[in-house]
């Protein structure tokens, strides 16, 4: 086989990357890694995957980093430009037309970049999205609110998971939430969608999935990152022709038709309304890359497989090979010490594990004597525990179990 040169931007940080930067190597690709760590700093097990690798001083100045990856690969061809950290896709794009390798062109990669493009991409294809507003200034987001009506939410058009997302139920509330966003530059001011919340997520080829998988959160994002004191928990479903979950699956793939995605991860929210007010799903919004916070870990879990790996050889061979027949419902319990400082002690945990330890795959829980994290910054908070069992409603008792009866404490 021959080797598929492939640059791969930010292959160390976020921490799961490394794994991305594993699977295009197991497949056969030369990476080409370009990132703002020392090269000296990089661990051994990213470095062994790794055929060269390129520090720039600002890994989020566009126009820098694509003269430096230029520079650096002059008199070398190279296959592809991949990109799986959000802030980093526009960035591929950029350097995929500057070297003329195949991939998602600039203009489509926005559509998943750009909320407002997004939804109006999304709704011209027919499909129901929340009723939204591009927003600058203060008076601009008064006037969308007054035209949108309450609730309502407000987001930055180009921001990743729930940071800066915050609900508005009246004008006040609105006031409220336009102090604390005066460094945001450009927002969405968007109707807000009562419902359950669920994740589309895909591994595409050509835009047609060769993997799919649906998740639920509990609770929704917006409250979890309202309320210190949730747990919040992230189920994948294990049987996905269930009737419920149906006209949201045939929504996202229409939405990855609507926004011309080529090949790779896709990342989506979309809502379903309670049944008294006739089920309907709304789209929320999708990104051209994996979801974060050990999803795509889940999902390994759910099938059994090693989806960083078959993401690689989708991107670089245009196949995906591993089996698809889902055996678990795979759950995340993500957990919040209370109180401040270093974590003193973790109660339950033990219990928790001996009554349940063979459904548990994973427990990552910070030790007691390590800092705690701040909640708001980081949806993995102070550790997780990640759970597997074939039966929904065993899964979800386990994870509300794990929620309630596990508490960690820090002083």
């Amino acid at each position: 086989m021959v080797a598929m040169k492939a640059v791969f931007l930010a292959p160390s940080y976020p921490p799961e990357m490394q794994q991305y930067t594993r699977g295009l190597a197991e497949v056969g690709a030369e990476v080409y890694g370009v990132g703002d760590a020392p090269a000296q700093a990089l661990p051994g097990s990213l470095k062994q995957h790794l055929h060269d690798y390129l520090q720039v001083p600002r890994l989020l100045d566009e126009a820098d980093v694509i003269e430096r990856v230029a520079a650096w690969l002059r008199g070398r061809e190279v296959d592809r430009v991949l990109a799986n950290w959000e802030v980093m896709v526009v960035t591929a794009a950029r350097l995929r037309e500057r070297f003329g390798v195949p991939g998602m062109s600039v203009g489509s990669v926005i559509g998943f970049r750009d909320k407002q493009v997004m939804k109006e991409r999304v709704a011209a294809a027919g499909l129901r999205v929340p009723r939204a507003r591009r927003v600058r200034t203060i008076a601009e987001t008064r006037a969308a609110a007054a035209d949108i009506g309450f609730p309502l939410i407000v987001k930055p058009i180009a921001g990743a998971g729930s940071a800066d997302t915050y609900r508005a139920d009246d004008a006040a509330a609105l006031d409220t939430v336009l102090g604390r966003m005066h460094h945001v530059t450009e927002a969405s001011c968007e109707e807000f969608v009562e419902g359950d919340e669920y994740t589309f997520d895909t591994v595409c080829i050509a835009g047609t999935p060769a993997f799919e998988n649906v998740a639920q959160y509990l609770p929704r994002p917006l409250d979890a990152r309202s309320h210190e004191w949730i747990s919040p928990v992230i189920i994948t479903v294990r049987d996905l022709d269930q009737p419920g979950l149906a006209a949201g699956i045939a929504l996202g793939r229409r939405v990855l038709g609507a926004l011309g995605m080529g090949d790779g991860f896709t990342h989506m929210e979309w809502y379903r309304k309670p049944a008294d007010r006739g089920g309907e799903v709304v789209f929320g919004e999708i990104g051209c890359r994996p979801g974060g916070a050990h999803l795509v870990d889940q999902m390994n879990y759910t099938c059994d497989i090693d989806l960083f790996r078959e993401w690689a050889r989708t991107v670089c061979w245009g196949k995906f090979e591993a089996p698809t027949v889902r055996k678990y419902n795979a759950a995340i319990i993500f957990k919040r010490a209370r109180g401040n400082g270093r974590i003193t002690r973790i109660d339950g945990l033990r219990e928790f594990l001996h009554r349940h330890g063979e459904h548990v795959v994973e427990q990552r829980l910070l030790p007691p004597g390590s800092p705690r994290r701040d909640w708001k910054r980081t949806l993995v908070s102070d550790g997780y525990l990640l759970l597997r069992h074939p039966d929904w409603d065993r899964t979800y008792q386990l994870a509300m179990e794990a929620a309630t009866d596990i508490t960690m404490w820090a002083e």
